[in-house]
This record gives structure tokens, sequence and C-alpha cells, in this order.
């Protein structure tokens, strides 16, 4: 008798939310009134839940969302108790107040099903079971869920160690970079945050997932990675450089993609999903709005978005940070800077969103300062 194993798509090398749909479908097998599965990820460093994946495909309220762990006590109750939480009927949840809940009430789900996640002792995201229908959560209906959220912690944790651990090896590099030249691992985490920001303001006019905005975050702190390459009379020269050594200097960009491609076939890390984001903002992070900038001399949106995100943020942090040469700027004469470059060297949409979320931008910049030995 021939057998055939329903979740054998999980070995394929689908991305993580194409498997996602197909557990769900597992699930709706054995549970059908489950609507929606999705996974939240923590960042440690900020108290932060990111939404990351959902099974919904259009139908989903939650997308390019995140919240502090303090502004959803409910969620932090069931990390601190290291318990699942299961709530049968929406409508006598206590904490409808916040926003995560009330999108999830205006979708119309009616109970929810809530399950920590933990990698080698550390909380690191939530997955949601949600439900239209109420009091479908009996103790049966969870035993069964909770093996495939077993099962998707596990592809979430495979997805996530294999990117993080090429960004560590990679990170590494820069890191001694970094050791070489001025900037700082503050700028990096700064950076990146603001990369983030743009990217999740920017989701809706250009349809970008949470999954794209979570690489956008974990990639651009490597967009110098090619700098590892430059010399040091070039790279921690005090002075302007002349034509040659700057000519030298812009084989960065280029060097950082031979950089990571070597990194993806000495590792085996081709299977890694989105990739392309990685290479694009090494490559391109440098190409100018109005074609003048390179390796490529790309104009406008011939150049890779993420590429246009991580320039405006690292060309933000640049202008707000003291540097040999120069002092920090305020945020009203780097704002202003980043105003004339709109359109020239750096794409207006991504400007535009770093001067309307000035509050966030200072958050970042506080949460993130230097250090007395950055």
């Amino acid at each position: 008798m021939q057998y055939k194993d329903v979740l054998e798509p999980l070995n394929s090398e689908t991305g993580i939310r194409e498997k996602l749909v197909h557990c769900h479908k597992v699930v709706q097998q054995h549970c059908p009134d489950i609507a929606r599965i999705a996974v939240t990820i923590y960042d440690p460093a900020t108290a932060i839940l990111k939404t990351y994946i959902h099974s919904s495909g259009e139908d989903d309220p939650l997308s390019n969302y995140q919240s502090s762990i303090d502004d959803a006590p409910s969620l932090k109750a069931i990390l601190e108790q290291g318990e699942p939480r299961v709530i049968n009927n929406m409508l006598t949840f206590e904490n409808l107040e916040h926003e995560h809940t009330k999108r999830i009430g205006r979708q119309g789900y009616a109970a929810s099903y809530t399950l920590p996640m933990f990698y080698n002792g550390n909380f690191f995201g939530f997955i949601f079971y949600n439900s239209y229908k109420t009091d479908i959560f009996s103790e049966k209906v969870r035993n069964e869920l909770d093996v495939f959220a077993h099962l998707i912690s596990l592809m979430v944790i495979d997805e996530l160690t294999a990117l993080r651990s090429m960004t560590a090896a990679l990170s590494t590099a820069t890191h001694i970079t970094h050791q070489r030249d001025a900037e700082t691992g503050s700028h990096l985490d700064r950076m990146s945050r603001y990369s983030q920001l743009i990217a999740r303001k920017l989701a809706s006019k250009y349809k970008l997932s949470d999954e794209y905005v979570e690489h956008i975050f974990m990639f651009a702190p490597l967009h110098d990675i090619g700098k590892v390459a430059i010399p040091d009379r070039i790279l921690l020269k005090p002075g302007p450089l002349n034509e040659e050594e700057r000519k030298i200097m812009n084989t960065h960009a280029e060097k950082g993609l031979e950089i990571i491609d070597h990194m993806i076939a000495h590792f085996n890390l081709s299977s890694i999903k989105h990739l392309d984001i990685l290479r694009n903002i090494a490559r391109y992070h440098h190409e100018a709005i109005n074609g003048e900038g390179y390796p490529a001399q790309l104009k406008a949106d011939k150049i890779p978005l993420e590429a246009r995100i991580v320039a405006t943020a690292d060309v933000y942090d640049a202008l707000t940070s003291n540097r040999p040469y120069k002092k920090a700027w305020d945020i009203d004469k780097a704002f202003n800077k980043l105003n004339e470059l709109s359109g020239k060297l750096l794409d207006a949409d991504c400007v535009k969103v770093m001067i309307d979320q000035r509050v966030e931008v200072e958050k970042i910049m506080q949460q993130f300062a230097e250090n007395l030995n950055g």
C-alpha cells in the first residue's frame, strides 16, 4: 500500500511562509475551524515583538506591525509564565484596548490559542492560532495543535538560525573592518533599525511582506562588508582621497558581493531564501537616484528598493554621528540635508519616511547612542 506523507512539502526548498501555509492546510484536516496561523519574533535588544509570517493570505490584520512587549501585558504574562494562553471568546477578553487586539477583533476572529517559542531556553517569539468561532480550543484540539506548534517553531528556528549563522560570520568580518575605520557597532545598530523603520512604513505602498522587512533589518548591517578588502592606507587615510584612491575605495561594493557569494557557496547556504536582498544591499547601496552613483550607475527604481532604503539610513546616520573629520550634526540639519539629497542621491519616499517618523528616529538614536568606547 502506497503512503503519501502529507508533510513532505516541508522538505522542499520553498520559503518559510509557503511551508507555514502548507502546515495550515494539514492542521485544517484535523481542526477545520483554524482560520489563521501566525508567528511573531522578538528583538531582545529593544523588547519589540514583530510580525513575521502568517498563513492567511490577504486576510491578515497584522502585517507590518510591531509593538513593545510591555504594551502587550497579556503576551508578557504568557512569557513570564512560560505557558500557552487560550481565549475562547474574544468579546470577553480584558485587553481589547490594545491596538493588536483591536485589529484581531476587527478582523472577526473570535478565539485564539497562543504559545511562546523558546530555543535553548531563550524566548524568540509567539505562535498564534485564530478562529472565527468561539469555544473551539478544547483540550483535545490544543493537544493536536501543540504538535504542529512545535513543528512550526522548529521550522522558524531552522530558518532564522541559518540566516543568523551567515550574518554572524559576515558580521565578524564587518567587526574586523570597523576596528580599522571610524564606524562603530552602534552605527550598525542604528542604521539597521532606521532601515527597518523605512521598510515597514513603505510596506503598504510597495506591498512588502513582514519577511522582507525582517531581512532588511538583518542584512542592513552588512552593507559595507566589502571594506574588509580595502587597504589600510586608503580606508584609514585621515584626509580626502585622491582620484585613484577613490576608485579603489569604490570597489568595496563589488568586493562585498564577491565575499557574500563566496560565503554562500563555501557554507552551502544557497537554499536560504531572500539572499538577493543581501546581495543588492552590498552591491548597490552607493547607487544614486540620478544615476551618478556606483558601481553600475543605476537610476531611480532600477536601483533595488532594499539598496535605496539602506542608503538613506546609512547617510542619515553618517550625518548624525561623530567622525574624525567632523562633529555630529543635529537632527534638523541632517533632515535638511536629506531633503537636499532627495530625488538626487537618495530615494524621495525613503527620505520622507525618515523625516515623518522623527519621534521613532529619535528613539533609535537615544537607545543606541555611542558609548564611551564607541
